[in-house]
């Protein structure tokens, strides 16, 4: 079970220069859960418009009303609809201007789908197709210098702020010199980032991830002028639009903040327009000025939309748990990793629950136990003693209890749940105190992922192993790790188990499972097939150098 593993570095009486492992005080989450954002943007936006289809958000009728006169113009005009989703836009705007053209991309192809299945999609007014505006060009669907208008409708909130300048490079290359930019989107202050604050779904400076893994981008009016100032457009009309939407039959007062502009190719001399009746709109106005956001979106920005919690009911060869962990749609606003089952647990621990003999009548300690635990509960069925550890609170809490939950005695009474920060000399002082001859078998699974906790991981684990390494009846200590390499090569793990006291004595790797040094993991999967959930798992056995 992977567990994020603590910040201080140092073992024994010295101290060292601490390294953050878990997400800064401020909230922002971890470079692990970071790059996974970025890396599943698209795949997350599939999911959003697989689960909630053409249901989510309302039509854009306000656009009429609002930017009307950019479109009342004589002659066929062209329109570039970017980040189109199901075509909320799209097809209001075709409605009330039959003589439009719209090309419309998104980057999630189920969204694009939708769109081609609409009742009033036609290929003769909708060129609809996917791209990604941070890495495909436009040109390769729109001619250049072709478009009259582009709407931006609460989509580059949904960019990360570092690659904001090349969706604007991209667009401009479409957009003809008199062209102009529609945008519309979320402001700073509104009432959605508020409630991110504390939630450890910061992922930069009013860049926020939901609970579904769909980041949010708040805009100042600063910002925002900077943005486009900085890739050659101007501002020229500007407005901050704050609204009050009260929702009486679920008792909600939302204060709502976005900002709207129109931008052209940047001209000396041009100041933007501030328009009138923007700021601080009262609620009684509401019915006047649309709010473009949905009761489910309500729900689902205000954190009110399902429990984060659930029940997961397993089954490992001749033992099962019904365990509580955070569900997949909040797994992406955890600054620890320990909240989640992984995949490294669930073949650890279907290996223990084949082969009781490595842990049978000995003393075992899990380093990243996470709010599972597993593979402890599995141990304390044979074991002497059993210590469940993790770094993380929120870990230790759900994982006592899921024990208790889950064990009945004797086994409740062998297995002990505690706190356990990789390097920190009082966690290992107190985990010492309850066993002073040090751990038999030492298990950590899915806890090497990240560079700067492999010492301190290996340190940890060499303070509390056992070095009676030849006592009667018992085989020699040992560390075994079991996991799916990441942004740790094995190299980098051998060298700092090496620098700690280790030594690799065997090796296993689904992909190629016979390739086992001395045999001694050979030996675990000999006498039962095993279930290996996933490819690329590992499995490293240690002894004590």
């Amino acid at each position: 079970m992977a567990a994020t593993p603590g910040s201080q570095v140092s073992v024994g009486e010295n101290q060292q220069p601490k390294i953050q492992i878990y997400s800064p005080s401020n909230d922002e989450v971890s470079a692990f859960w970071r790059e996974k954002y970025e890396k599943d943007a698209k795949k997350n936006w599939d999911i959003f418009y697989k689960r909630h289809q053409d249901k989510f958000f309302k039509d854009r009728h306000y656009l009429d009303k609002e930017w009307g006169h950019h479109f009342s113009r004589e002659g066929r005009t062209v329109v570039l609809e970017v980040g189109c989703g199901v075509g909320n836009t799209v097809f209001p705007l075709l409605a009330t201007y039959p003589d439009l053209f719209v090309h419309a991309c998104d980057f999630s192809l189920r969204a694009v789908n939708l769109v081609k299945t609409h009742k009033d999609f036609t290929e003769a007014k909708v060129n609809a197709f996917v791209c990604d505006l941070t890495v495909d060009d436009l040109c390769a669907h729109v001619a250049p210098s072709s478009v009259d208008i582009v709407t931006m409708i609460f989509v580059l909130s949904a960019v990360s702020p570092e690659k904001m300048p090349l969706a604007i490079q991209n667009i401009r290359k479409v957009l003809k010199p008199n062209g102009r930019i529609l945008f519309r989107d979320y402001a700073t202050g509104d009432l959605a980032q508020e409630r991110f604050t504390g939630k450890e779904q910061k992922i930069s400076e009013n860049f926020y991830v939901r609970g579904d893994g769909t980041r949010a981008f708040y805009f100042s009016d600063e910002f925002l002028e900077n943005l486009f100032k900085g890739n050659g457009l101007s501002m020229e009309e500007h407005v901050l639009c704050c609204k009050q939407v009260e929702n009486r039959s679920k008792e909600l007062v939302m204060n709502r903040r976005w900002v709207q502009a129109v931008f052209r190719a940047a001209e000396s001399g041009n100041a933007p327009v501030q328009l009138q009746g923007g700021h601080d709109e009262s609620k009684d106005d509401i019915e006047a000025t649309e709010v473009d956001i949905s009761e489910g979106m309500a729900l689902e920005m205000f954190g009110i939309s399902s429990p984060s919690e659930e029940i997961v009911e397993l089954s490992i060869r001749d033992f099962g748990f019904r365990i509580k962990l955070i569900s997949k749609e909040f797994q992406h606003t955890c600054k620890s990793t320990g909240l989640m089952l992984w995949e490294s647990a669930r073949l650890m621990a279907s290996v223990l629950a084949t082969n009781q003999d490595i842990v049978a009548g000995k003393r075992v300690l899990e380093l990243g136990s996470g709010c599972v635990g597993i593979c402890s509960m599995i141990a304390a069925a044979s074991a002497e003693l059993v210590v469940a550890t993790d770094g993380d609170t929120k870990a230790l809490n759900l994982l006592t209890e899921n024990v208790l939950s889950n064990l009945r005695s004797p086994s409740l009474d062998l297995l002990h749940v505690k706190k356990l920060e990789w390097g920190n000399a009082d966690d290992i002082r107190a985990i010492k105190q309850m066993n002073e001859e040090g751990f038999d078998i030492i298990i950590g699974t899915d806890v090497t992922y990240v560079a700067e906790a492999i010492i301190p991981l290996f340190a940890t684990a060499r303070e509390l192993i056992s070095t009676n390494r030849f006592a009667e009846n018992k085989k020699e200590p040992a560390l075994i790790l079991s996991h799916v390499l990441r942004r740790v090569d094995e190299p980098s793990i051998l060298a700092a188990a090496s620098q700690c006291g280790f030594r690799l004595a065997d090796g296993w790797s689904d992909d190629t499972p016979n390739s086992s040094l001395r045999g001694i993991i050979e030996t675990w999967f000999s006498t039962s097939p095993y279930d290996v959930p996933s490819a690329a798992l590992k499995i490293m056995y240690f002894h004590i150098a």
